[in-house]
């Protein structure tokens, strides 16, 4: 299976870039983002510095922060994550809500949301004072869900237990961030044999089904002139810009630019469809797709 993967990106990629793939797959450094809604990153770096525990800072985001010198193990003892002060969450995955850019007053839905860092982050962005609703078709991860929504403070995410491609058709939204089910072929770890194990192409074929049926129902529940960020943990066209193809070719919407200043930084792989980002997995970042879409 590995091998299988390795030919097919090269065949996507080519060979420069396919060889910072394979060497971006391995552990990564722990990363963590600072829950606004209870405090702020300068309390955290002081608590952080008076701890011994040394910590990057992130050009594109101040309110994230790269650990060096201890493991997730760790930092989960800490008073400040029981406290939900921080969220341990990875740089890739912080992008796509800061690409949405809730407001305040806005109608957000969260089309996939568990375990709720996404959703917790759009309520730390939009100061508290935006309406989402969380979805999520698994009762189990639901509560998860619920859990970390209430320990992180997010006061106006209200929890739905239902499969995205089934919300009744009266909701409408303002924004959609759908954060689709995947293959999570950018998150694989070569140190960690059992990460080829889960993933395998007959998931990528599921993934790309249930992609297509959840974006399809994102543009159903979202309001005329209203944005969808459309993101995977995948770096397979698959389930990224043919899924776009998709929707553009069959819905009234558009692909709106990123605007890639903001993500200063950040490495990144060629896409077939300007104005998306994918994001090359290293020893800080996983592997991710972008995009923002709006309905007309």
């Amino acid at each position: 299976m590995k091998e299988k993967l390795y030919d097919k990106i090269k065949l996507e990629y080519g060979d420069k870039f396919s060889k910072e793939i394979i060497d971006g797959f391995s552990s990564r450094n722990v990363t963590l983002r600072v829950n606004t809604s209870k405090t702020n990153t300068d309390f955290i770096k002081a608590e952080l510095t008076n701890l011994g525990i040394n910590f990057r800072e992130v050009s594109w985001y101040s309110d994230a922060l790269i650990i060096d010198n201890v493991r997730e193990d760790s930092i989960k003892k800490l008073s400040m994550y029981e406290n939900g002060l921080i969220y341990l969450q990875s740089l890739s995955s912080m992008i796509p809500p800061l690409v949405l850019n809730p407001k305040e007053g806005e109608s957000i839905l969260d089309m996939a949301a568990a375990p709720g860092g996404k959703t917790t982050q759009m309520a730390n962005l939009s100061n508290n004072n935006s309406l989402i609703m969380a979805l999520e078709k698994n009762k189990i991860r639901s509560e998860r869900l619920k859990y970390n929504i209430e320990k992180q403070g997010a006061k106006k995410v209200s929890v739905v237990v239902k499969d995205g491609r089934k919300l009744d058709e009266f909701f409408t939204f303002d924004k959609i961030l759908l954060d689709a089910p995947c293959s999570g072929s950018g998150t694989l770890d070569l140190t960690d044999d059992s990460s080829f194990k889960v993933f395998s192409f007959e998931l990528v074929n599921r993934s790309v089904k249930f992609q297509k049926e959840l974006l399809e129902s994102s543009v159903r529940h979202l309001k005329k002139g209203g944005e969808i960020v459309y993101s995977t943990c995948s770096i397979l066209k698959e389930e990224n810009e043919d899924i776009l193809n998709y929707i553009v070719d069959k819905c009234n919407v558009e692909i709106v630019p990123i605007d890639m200043s903001l993500f200063t930084g950040v490495p990144l792989l060629p896409v077939t469809i300007s104005g998306t980002m994918c994001v090359c997995p290293n020893e800080l970042y996983e592997g991710f797709f972008v995009a923002k879409i709006r309905k007309y």
